[in-house]
C-alpha cells in the first residue's frame, strides 16, 4: 500500500514542532519540508492513518493555535 501524500502551509518557525509531534506517534506519518523559504510541508501517512493525523492537526490548530493550511 502507497502513503497518502498531503501539503501543508505552516508557520515557518513551527516547522521542527509539528514534525517532533507527529513522528513522536511511531509509525503513523513522516513530515518533509517542501519548500522552507513559503514554509510548505508534505505529510506522508500510513494506510488508515489519515483521520487519525487529520484529527492531530485539528487538535495542534486549536489547542496549541498553530496556523495549519492544507493547499490541493
Amino acid at each position: 500500500m502507497q502513503c497518502d501524500r498531503q501539503v501543508f502551509r505552516v508557520d515557518r518557525d513551527e516547522i521542527g514542532y509539528l514534525r517532533f509531534t507527529i513522528e513522536s506517534y511511531d509509525g503513523m506519518a513522516v513530515v518533509a519540508t517542501r519548500d522552507p523559504s513559503v514554509a510548505l510541508i508534505e505529510i506522508s501517512i500510513s494506510p488508515g492513518c489519515e483521520q487519525t493525523v487529520l484529527a492531530l492537526l485539528s487538535s495542534l490548530m486549536e489547542e496549541e493555535d498553530l496556523k495549519i493550511e492544507k493547499l490541493a
